[in-house]
């Protein structure tokens, strides 16, 4: 049973200065919700109650967006704007939220070995919240768990993309198995390759299962050429074990990362919940 998310939620999001000066990127909204309560109603839909949210210095707003404000509440109490709380009041209701410091931004790997004392000995999911993804029925994590119910070992979510675009991305070699169309058994990764030399067109996106033998995987990793820590090199490490499922996943992606996906992502839930810009 997967009852703990890990939310790595430290970098600077350079790439929206100077909106993120002083607000986290993972809070800026997608109409009127931030994109980290996404993820964490995608979390909370996949049966999982446990945030564990690894943050760094000027991210105070993401504790406060999941605590209760005494103050807006009793303002709002008993008047027509009541409701407009109604939806995070309930995620605050239903979920426990840890937090842990990444001292150092080292990468996504050591942000989640940061989050290690908040995991334990268990299974965990991971979600990137700049990874905003949309699905017609389960969520992506939902989906995650029940290849991990079948396989018990870490499952990646990946999509395909264009072979233009593999050096943006960690990208998987592997195996399809049990005669599947979208379940792949990992042999390699290699992080952000070129397109001739990228293995596949399969990219890994901000989705995760992993089970906690990564953290010491993690511990003994070499930092590549930026001094930083990939989780792509951990996994590999795992998949040589045989111990990686990769999934394409069902639904869409939207990289809010960048300027035009954040972008596409507004209009797409603009148009969803039949909002005329």
């Amino acid at each position: 049973m997967i009852r703990k998310c890990l939310f790595p939620a430290a970098g600077y999001g350079t790439r929206f200065l100077p909106a993120t000066k002083a607000v986290p990127k993972e809070m800026l909204p997608i109409l009127t919700k931030p994109l980290l309560q996404y993820g964490v109603e995608e979390a909370l839909s996949a049966g999982i109650t446990n945030m564990a949210i690894v943050t760094g210095r000027g991210k105070r707003a993401i504790e406060d967006h999941f605590d209760n404000s005494f103050e807006l509440e009793s303002q709002l109490s008993g008047t027509s704007k009541d409701h407009y709380l109604k939806e995070i009041k309930e995620i605050i209701k239903k979920s426990t939220f840890t937090y842990a410091r990444q001292k150092q931004m080292l990468g996504l790997g050591h942000a989640i070995l940061s989050g290690e004392p908040l995991i334990g000995e268990e299974p965990f999911a991971v979600v990137l919240a700049d990874d905003l993804c949309d699905c017609n029925k389960n969520g992506v994590i939902s989906q995650l768990i029940e290849i991990y119910n079948q396989y018990q070992c870490s499952i990646i979510a990946i999509e395909e993309i264009p072979m233009s675009q593999t050096s943006k991305y960690g990208i998987i070699a592997g195996n399809l198995v049990d005669n599947s169309n979208n379940t792949y058994q990992v042999t390699d990764m290699v992080e952000k390759p070129d397109e001739n030399q990228a293995p596949s067109n399969m990219a890994i996106i901000g989705r995760y299962i992993l089970t906690p033998d990564i953290f010491n995987i993690i511990k003994n990793v070499k930092p590549d050429k930026n001094g930083e820590i990939q989780i792509t090199d951990a996994l590999k490490i795992q998949a040589k074990q045989g111990k990686v499922i990769a999934y394409k996943f069902k639904g869409r992606r939207f990289d809010c990362g960048s300027i035009e996906g954040f972008l596409k992502a507004t209009n797409h839930f603009a148009k969803k919940f039949s909002i005329n810009s």
